[in-house]
């Protein structure tokens, strides 16, 4: 078996032009954000070009009543939460938090987090196509939202194609800039969802959205299309990043190498893990090789093969048993996930509105501000509002 590291995963998706597709409404974007509310003004100006109802999940430097009075003030319909006042078991608790919570590879962030939220609260809503976008991710074309929204019938998940900063791990940035080919992926930073895809979970790990975009087995019908632009960003800025990536790119790389091949998880065996981080290592010894013979300047050279050297000691300590155990206990994650959402789409008719979202997770007031959080329509039958509360 060819167990390598292939230099793209474009051939999985299927792309269409903005103007060969019939657009449909997106129900609502949901922003995971951890800035300052300045950094919503993209999303938020987006959504009232559209019309679209926005979910802002906030934490670290963003606050619930900050975020939401910016979506206020430019009169667009919001919710915003602050996701470090909920209980922490609102979201479940997965089998591969608990293979990798007392590791080094043990991952310290929350978008996974957030995101899970935001579909919980989609299905909890009867949305039907929602947006996750980052907020370093600026949309040139609105209306490629409702390009996107009008291919979620047939294909679950529709990545907006990054014209902007190379959305990559720390290693196949420096891949691309020793002068080797490198290509990107879709990704959770601009991701149209279907309600087909709300079975699937975002696990707490590097690439998550890579997995996101299975079913537990396979990958799932997947599209791009349409322009967003990545801001630009350090990869090199601190050699924490590389170690913290290496486990979640390479468990991603290897399982869509085999999907490259026409192959699946059926073959992501310890032989396969052990041949594919003997290439993965070479592959990054090769790129310190390359960076440390290329014209690039003195010191951006140390910083890339500081990150580059972390990245490797980090792989090190990668097994393959590690490997199969995590990839079976996320199929095992898939299941739950999948039975869950199952039981609110049972338990709660197929949802009834983001109010009505709320509530039944049993998200508090001091957690959320926002104004009316019925539709347009609703919110004309009555005239009173819900009232705003700003977090403590």
């Amino acid at each position: 078996m060819n167990a390598r590291q292939h230099e793209s995963h474009q051939d999985l998706l299927a792309h269409f032009d903005t103007l060969d597709v019939s657009g449909a409404a997106m129900d609502a974007i949901i922003v995971p954000t951890g800035r300052p509310a300045a950094y919503l003004r993209q999303a938020i100006a987006v959504a009232k070009e559209r019309g679209v109802f926005l979910l802002l999940l906030c934490s670290l430097r963003s606050t619930a009543s900050a975020a939401a009075l910016e979506a206020k003030s430019a009169g667009v319909r919001a919710l915003a939460i602050d996701t470090d006042l909920l209980n922490p078991g609102l979201v479940p608790t997965f089998a591969t938090d608990e293979i990798l919570r007392f590791t080094r590879f043990r991952r310290q962030t929350d978008t996974s987090y957030k995101r899970n939220l935001g579909l919980l609260i989609a299905v909890l809503a009867g949305w039907k196509r929602i947006l996750f976008l980052d907020d370093d991710i600026e949309l040139p074309n609105p209306a490629d939202l409702g390009v996107a929204a009008g291919l979620l019938d047939e294909y679950p998940v529709v990545g907006l194609a990054n014209e902007g900063m190379p959305d990559n791990s720390v290693v196949c940035h420096a891949i691309r800039d020793a002068g080797q080919k490198q290509d990107t992926f879709i990704g959770g930073g601009a991701l149209a969802v279907g309600e087909a895809a709300f079975s699937s979970f975002f696990p707490n790990i590097y690439n998550e959205d890579w997995f996101f975009l299975m079913d537990g087995m396979k990958l799932r019908p997947s599209a791009t299309t349409g322009t967003a632009i990545q801001k630009p960003y350090d990869p090199y800025r601190d050699a924490r990043r590389a170690r913290g990536e290496e486990l979640g790119d390479t468990l991603a790389e290897g399982v869509f190498g085999l999907f490259d091949s026409h192959l699946g998880l059926a073959q992501a065996t310890k032989a396969y893990w052990r041949d594919f981080l003997a290439d993965r290592r070479r592959i990054i010894r090769d790129t310190i090789k390359l960076v440390q013979a290329s014209p690039i300047a003195a010191a951006q050279q140390a910083r890339m093969v500081d990150a580059l050297k972390a990245a490797v000691g980090r792989s090190e300590l990668i097994t393959p048993d590690l490997c199969v155990r995590y990839l079976r206990a996320w199929q095992q994650d898939c299941v739950s996930w999948r039975q869950r959402i199952t039981e609110l789409r049972r338990d709660h008719h197929g949802g009834s509105g983001v109010e009505h979202a709320v509530e039944a997770l049993g998200i508090p007031l001091l957690a959320r501000t926002g104004g009316d959080l019925r539709s347009p329509r609703a919110a004309k039958r009555r005239s009173a509002v819900l009232p705003s509360v700003a977090p403590v």
